[in-house]
């Protein structure tokens, strides 16, 4: 954890500084939008939904961080338990492992290839997703994944490999190749 982050942090904590609790706002939203959009399969208004819980949470109990990780991974872990939460409170029926398969544009362009791997996470799991939502995306190494999730280091390395391997494949059958 940085020193700023500290600083920071005990500010909030102590003082009730709301300026210094803007700073890390500012600093972590980026990531902690990004993970959602990955998470939602490109749902802009969720995302900014979840984001906007995760920092409500964290401000409301950022007395509680103690300091035993980076914010960062203290941050992921709340926004990890939002969405948690939120799929919970769905009681999604549907079928997860159900593969949602679309057809490519012919044309490629920047958007047609977001909506691609929008597609291809799609077909994860929603472990699946997270771990390769936050290895890929977020530069989260497996320990600090392991923090987030709760989920043993063994076990998110085999959903980053069985959702390496689907991305692989969807990609690979729509078109793209390594070259």
């Amino acid at each position: 954890m940085t020193s700023e982050d500290i600083s920071l942090v005990t500010q909030v904590a102590v003082f009730h500084n709301k300026r210094a609790y803007d700073k890390l706002v500012m600093k972590y939203q980026s990531p902690i939008r990004r993970f959602f959009l990955n998470q939602t399969l490109g749902d802009v208004q969720l995302s900014e939904d979840l984001a906007q819980d995760t920092f409500i949470k964290a401000y409301t109990n950022i007395t509680q961080f103690q300091g035993l990780s980076s914010f960062s991974t203290w941050l992921f872990r709340i926004a990890y338990n939002v969405l948690y939460d939120y799929t919970r409170s769905r009681k999604l029926t549907e079928d997860i492992e159900q593969p949602v398969v679309l057809k490519r544009n012919s044309q490629q362009t920047d958007l047609g290839l977001k909506m691609d791997l929008i597609e291809a996470f799609a077909i994860l799991s929603p472990a699946e997703r997270t771990c390769i939502n936050l290895q890929l995306m977020e530069g989260q190494p497996i320990n600090k994944i392991a923090e987030i999730t709760g989920m043993a280091e063994g076990t998110i390395k085999s959903h980053l490999s069985r959702g390496k391997l689907k991305l692989s494949n969807y990609l690979k059958k729509n078109g793209y190749d390594r070259k």
